[in-house]
């Protein structure tokens, strides 16, 4: 067969780019120009089982004195196309979007726009009058009392990186209709991420622009983050992105995306080289007026009712470890893991993006500061507590078909809009939302466990099932009431 010159060239220049594009990790590494010394290759030991070419991993960031003293890229930012992660790799960086909505609220604060004591009533039209006003401190620093909307949505079949998509205002219509608080506001921290959403209305409604954008024009593009953004448009190309994964129970993985025009809690896509310039901000504030007055804002842990000081500012941990003050946080979104850990008296922080699910970044980050600051440290770092153990459940207990019939019916709950069916299905009580169905676990006459959850039947005089009050985690006594008789 004859093949034209042309033809030739051009195979030449695809076989070129296929080689390239199929580069191993290792490989990719060499051409990041950071001098590897005994610190770097006991960091990227650290890193050792991700760094492969079928696998996702990571980019991190080692920041001294204002500048990238180390970063690398390990695994695979993209395993379609075998991309490997960088630190140019933008990547989403979960719960970490906070502190960005917290510096355009200080900034709003700062342009005399509002205020921490305002009520959030002001801003949101149609707000429920709770018996104490919810004020936009108590959503920076978690002690608002709102309910999760994670947890609201998950309730309502949409859990978050499923195929059901929920918009902004789908989800101030539902946090709105909430006729009652988990506690009252500044009584206690509890972290919850509708906080941080309604946030992100708030500043949409007073600065008149989006939050993405007043981000972008107050924040970004001020400090130079030119690969820094906050998604709230799913249709969006962003070159080079890494994308999320999640292990798959026979091997391999998924790809987890996110669809969602949601941002505040979450939202901000970015890379390693751009987090440098948001981590020297802190030091000398380009931002706002100028002034370190914003950093003192988003510095101050918030306080409770009874004067108790929060370890939390705004989207921001301040503590200790190994006796020496940290600024963090960490993040996750469908896919994704993240870890900025700062240590501001040594002019040292760690950044790490991951695009999949069950990296633990925090514990990376933990022992990379045990690699550099070890000779710096006043005290032991405390190892970190353990997840707390899941709440024992009692016994199971199995039920008559008769009584199990008595509860099946329809249920209805007005402060999710949302309808469940239980039907009796093989002497099993099943709960079915959408497509899916649950079956429920019998541990008294009228208590049942649905997961981590419990609904506990209501009865009238006439001992006739009326409804249920389901509990899950700090979302307390929502109420469902029964619609139909079987």
């Amino acid at each position: 067969m004859h093949i034209s010159k042309k033809t030739s060239s051009r195979m030449a220049l695809w076989i070129s780019f296929f080689m390239v594009l199929g580069a191993s990790t290792q490989q990719a590494a060499i051409f990041q120009a950071y001098t590897h010394t005994d610190l770097t290759n006991k960091v990227d030991d650290l890193f050792k089982q991700w760094d492969r070419d079928d696998s996702p991993g990571a980019a991190l960031g080692i920041f001294k004195d204002g500048k990238i003293i180390y970063a690398r890229g390990y695994g695979t930012a993209n395993l379609e196309y075998a991309l490997p992660w960088t630190p140019q790799s933008p990547s989403r960086v979960g719960s970490i979007s906070k502190q960005f909505i917290a510096m355009c609220i200080a900034i709003l604060v700062e342009q005399g726009k509002l205020s921490f004591e305002d009520n959030i009533q002001k801003f949101l039209p149609g707000w429920p009058d709770y018996a104490t006003p919810i004020k936009i401190k108590h959503l920076l620093h978690h002690t608002s009392g709102i309910r999760e909307y994670l947890t609201l949505v998950e309730l309502m079949g949409k859990p978050e990186g499923s195929g059901y998509v929920y918009t902004p205002n789908e989800l101030v219509k539902t946090l709105s209709g909430q006729k009652e608080l988990n506690f009252k506001p500044g009584e206690m921290f509890s972290y919850t991420n509708s906080g941080y959403f309604l946030l992100s209305e708030i500043i949409n409604r007073v600065s008149g622009l989006k939050a993405s954008a007043f981000a972008k024009k107050y924040i970004f593009d001020p400090l130079g983050m030119n690969n820094t953004h906050f998604h709230d448009n799913p249709n969006m190309i962003v070159k080079n992105r890494a994308y999320g994964y999640s292990p798959k129970k026979d091997g391999g993985y998924r790809l987890d995306i996110l669809r969602l025009k949601v941002i505040g809690d979450l939202g901000v896509f970015t890379t390693i080289e751009d987090f440098l310039k948001w981590d020297q901000n802190f030091y000398e504030n380009k931002l706002g007026n100028g002034t370190q007055n914003l950093i003192k804002m988003m510095l101050t842990p918030g306080t409770l009712n009874n004067g108790e000081a929060l370890l939390y500012a705004m989207g921001l941990n301040i503590n200790l470890y190994g006796g020496l003050k940290t600024i963090s946080h960490g993040g996750s979104a469908v896919g994704y893991q993240a870890q900025y850990m700062q240590f501001p008296d040594q002019r040292f922080s760690i950044v790490i993006l991951s695009n999949l699910s069950t990296f633990r970044p925090g514990r990376i980050a933990r022992k990379i500061a045990d690699i550099y600051l070890a000779d710096q440290f006043t005290e032991p770092p405390a190892s970190r507590p353990r997840e707390r153990s899941l709440e024992k459940r009692p016994e199971p207990i199995s039920l008559p078909l008769l009584q199990l019939k008595k509860y099946a019916g329809k249920y209805y709950s007005d402060e999710l809009d949302i309808t469940y069916t239980l039907d009796v299905e093989n002497n099993n009580l099943i709960l079915k939302l959408r497509e899916t169905s649950n079956t429920l676990i019998a541990y008294s006459m009228d208590s049942f466990g649905w997961g981590r959850r419990n609904l506990e039947f209501t009865k009238n005089k006439e001992n006739k099932t009326t409804g249920f009050v389901l509990q899950e985690g700090i979302v307390k006594n929502m109420k469902f009431r029964k619609i139909n008789k079987q």
